[in-house]
């Protein structure tokens, strides 16, 4: 069976953070697989921008296709819109939450640690343009190690966790 690589992108959309899209140490995964074009007339002239969605398995992050403990690091940067048109630019780049969006991101995490090594770190991106981080936080039982607000405004969160070496049975 091959190795998989080091770094899990979960919800990597156009896997904008990355500096190298291509790095090899990540394996991209995403609902969605597409090709879009969308209006945004801050880009061009004619007001449209294309937007690539191309993971390399498409997969959900609420309940995914990997073994316990299978990387040292995972980044997840969940869709983090509840409200936005559904052929907006913003819906396109991001994604979109669904009505139960609470329970999808308690899920996500979940499966985040999950597929996390003992040890390995975990890194949260969210943007709190909607939906505040400290709400999005206690979705998860996990307690973060450090974060840090980015931004503008500062509404872009960054927050590391790492998981416990052991598991701790109850």
């Amino acid at each position: 069976m091959a190795e998989l690589p080091s770094v899990l992108d979960p919800c990597c959309g156009t896997r904008m953070m990355w500096f190298d899209r291509q790095d090899q140490r990540g394996l991209f995964g995403d609902q969605r697989r597409e090709t879009i074009t969308v209006v945004d007339r801050t880009h061009k002239a004619d007001g449209t921008r294309v937007l690539s969605i191309a993971p390399d398995t498409r997969m959900d992050f609420r309940a995914m296709p990997f073994a316990s403990d299978s990387f040292p690091l995972v980044v997840f940067d969940p869709p983090h819109l509840v409200r936005a048109g559904k052929e907006s630019w913003l819906a396109g780049k991001y994604g979109r939450l669904g009505k139960d969006w609470r329970e999808d991101l308690r899920r996500g995490f979940s499966e985040c640690f999950r597929v996390l090594k003992p040890e390995g770190v975990l890194i949260f991106k969210w943007s709190e343009v909607q939906v505040a981080t400290k709400e999005v936080l206690a979705l998860t039982e996990a307690r973060p190690l450090f974060g840090h607000p980015s931004g503008k405004r500062g509404g872009t969160h960054w927050v590391t966790f790492m998981k416990p070496a052991q598991e701790v049975r109850g």
